[in-house]
């Protein structure tokens, strides 16, 4: 073989050689992202890779990041619930501090000098006592959320059950509630009692925003994803409350326990999907159920 013949050789073996290792090192690197990601998505970042090279150690700064960010998210929710817990609890005790103490010091007083009506410090205390016993019961559902039952479900089917379920109260308020599929025969995997809970309780809030029109919609987006969408021509939800409406116990409405729409969400991530307010102004108002 001519001596260009056997450069040529090695210079062909060398190009091959590189490409493959190339392409070896180019589904590693895919197969550590992809790890990366479902760890993520399950909620794990107890990893770390260890090979000393530059996509290991921009994994590893992305990961860091990722769990800063989930820790800083974590700490706030928390602070923004023990300062709801603190105040639903803080209002239910005081009145019922205050009127033991004055009950107390009324006994002590001659009969002739009593003015304090005994029966309804009493009565006030009893309802102080169960309001703070309904909101620890609120509490417990929210912290306890059941394992989702899942089963094949037409979501056609779904909705209209949903609908005739609170027709009653659609037609009391005089709102109209409708549903447009986007496409045909929609199937989901869930938990059919826990699914129809959260577009109630959509329902419900659209009812007790006013609205006149509420449209429900379902289809399939670009990624094969479910989205169930519920909106509403009701009184928009304001820019503060937007920011903190999923938040267990806050609520804008004076009956509201402010675990509705915080359970609801549970209900979604228990189901592997998400609950979103995605609009909300003078047009309209809609929450947005993606099923993954």
């Amino acid at each position: 073989m001519p001596v260009w013949g056997i450069i040529l050789t090695i210079v062909a073996a060398v190009i091959v050689t590189a490409v493959i290792t190339a392409l070896y090192i180019r589904e590693k690197d895919r197969k550590k992202l992809e790890y990366m990601l479902d760890a993520f998505e399950d909620g794990e970042y107890n990893f770390r890779f260890t090979e000393a090279n530059k996509f290991n150690k921009a994994l590893n700064r992305i990961k860091w990041i990722v769990e800063k960010r989930r820790q800083q998210n974590e700490q706030d929710s928390w602070t923004k619930l023990i300062r709801v817990l603190t105040h639903e609890i803080m209002n239910t005790v005081s009145p019922i501090a205050s009127l033991s103490e004055a009950l107390s010091h009324y006994l002590d007083l001659p009969e002739e000098s009593r003015e304090l009506d005994v029966k309804a410090g009493l009565e006030t205390i009893s309802s102080s006592s169960k309001d703070l016993i309904r909101f620890v019961e609120s509490y417990r559902e929210l912290a306890g959320v059941a394992k989702p039952v899942k089963r094949a479900i037409m979501v056609d089917e779904l909705v209209r059950k949903v609908i005739d379920l609170t027709h009653e109260q659609c037609s009391d308020a005089g709102t109209s509630c409708s549903f447009m599929p986007e496409a045909e025969d929609i199937l989901i995997y869930a938990d059919e009692s826990q699914i129809s809970r959260i577009l109630i309780n959509l329902i419900k809030n659209a009812i007790q925003a006013e609205a006149r029109h509420i449209r429900i919609t379902a289809g399939i987006d670009k990624e094969e994803q479910t989205v169930i969408r519920v909106s509403n021509d009701g009184t928009p939800i304001t820019a503060e409350a937007q920011k903190q409406i999923f938040i267990p116990f806050y609520t804008t409405k004076r009956e509201g326990s402010g675990i509705g729409l915080s359970l609801s969400r549970q209900i979604m991530r228990a189901h592997n999907g998400q609950l979103d307010l995605t609009r909300s102004d003078e047009r309209a108002t809609e929450f947005t159920m993606t099923f993954r």
